[in-house]
């Protein structure tokens, strides 16, 4: 059978004008660049972006677990003025120098004499301990080193300093809830999220800060392993949990998390292992990420229809032979320029 080259030059030419117009260029601009703008406008208020699927996993939360000290608070508690003696608070001092913990560095910040050398331990959870001639001492939390048959007289935040076996001290702090804290509740609960707090505090601290904050479920005196454990039971339950937190208590709690955020104010350990990190001392970056995750989420899905739409039009277009090379070149290059311009309504900002 013979070819006319009339035949196979217009063959060719069909085949390069379909090769073009299938071009996945919209197919591969849909996501990337909806993401670029998002972690962009995100920086641009202070939430950087550490892992590439953060956005992806945060449009998909459906419950929002809070620490208190240092995120729901502004982690800037000050040591309330007592009759502390001086030899107690130099051991304190001493040993709360080898922590970031946010009390610890109150108590370490409040004593300006001459600290002890020593060899601290940190126990998450429970507080820090030394030896010292043989005794052994311990600054943390009631129920490891404190008086716990002493009447709990106030819902202030606490340390207790132990010598051996007996409790030589307690330290009392107050400490402030995030301006904007109950204000980011009330929008997280208007978004129909379920909204708690895990706190490792007193059961009357952390139903003091719930109260103010506007939180109704909240679970005190919970250690490291048991808020790993308390999300991991929510997860098998169905809940997609944002995990927000900042001290070394909450790393096992934020890598068990579906996804999770912390302060930049948080210890190394916790910003390496959250998802995201913002800055400031605001607390309404949580309601910004989520937001900002919601739309990149739409503008993907719609950037996926736009091109899908393209190619059902354009494809049988080219086969059919109703266009050239350089027509199938405009229109291939029309549809990314339609991607990118929907993924830009990204930074339009809302209103009402």
């Amino acid at each position: 059978m013979a070819f006319h080259a009339g035949t196979v030059q217009v063959s060719l030419l069909h085949a390069v004008t379909v090769l073009i117009i299938t071009c996945p260029c919209a197919l591969g601009l849909a996501v990337p660049v909806v993401q670029v703008l998002a972690s962009s406008r995100l920086m641009k208020t202070g939430i950087l972006l550490k892992s590439g699927d953060a956005l992806e996993k945060l449009a998909e939360v459906n419950t929002v677990i809070f620490d208190k000290t240092g995120t729901l608070t502004i982690g800037h508690p000050e040591l309330i003025a007592d009759d502390y003696s001086n030899a107690d608070m130099r051991l304190a001092a001493s040993l709360a120098a080898h922590s970031r913990h946010p009390l610890a560095r109150a108590l370490s910040a409040a004593y300006d004499g001459e600290l002890m050398e020593l060899e601290v331990t940190e126990h998450p959870g429970r507080g820090l301990s030394a030896e010292i001639e043989g005794w052994e001492m311990r600054l943390g939390s009631r129920a490891w080193c404190g008086d716990q048959t002493a009447a709990q007289q106030d819902n202030a935040l606490e340390l207790w300093l132990q010598v051996g076996d007996d409790v030589r001290a307690r330290y009392a702090f107050s400490d402030r809830l995030r301006s904007d804290a109950a204000d980011v509740i009330a929008e997280l609960k208007r978004r129909h999220i379920d909204v708690r707090l895990l706190s490792g505090d007193r059961t009357a601290v952390v139903s003091d800060v719930s109260k103010q904050a506007g939180i109704t479920s909240y679970k005190a005196e919970v250690s490291p392993v048991e808020k790993r454990d308390y999300l991991e039971a929510l997860a098998r339950e169905g809940a997609k949990v944002l995990m927000v937190g900042d001290g070394l208590n909450d790393a096992p709690a934020l890598a068990a998390a579906h996804v999770s955020m912390s302060p930049s104010s948080a210890i190394d350990i916790t910003q390496n292992t959250a998802d995201i990190v913002f800055q400031g001392e605001a607390l309404m970056p949580v309601v910004q990420a989520i937001d900002v995750a919601h739309r990149s989420t739409r503008l993907v899905r719609q950037n996926f229809g736009l091109a899908i739409l393209y190619n059902i039009i354009a494809i049988p277009v080219a086969v059919l032979g109703y266009v050239t090379p350089l027509v199938a070149a405009a229109a291939m290059s029309g549809s990314s320029l339609v991607v990118i311009m929907n993924a830009f309504r990204l930074n339009l900002k809302r209103r009402g």
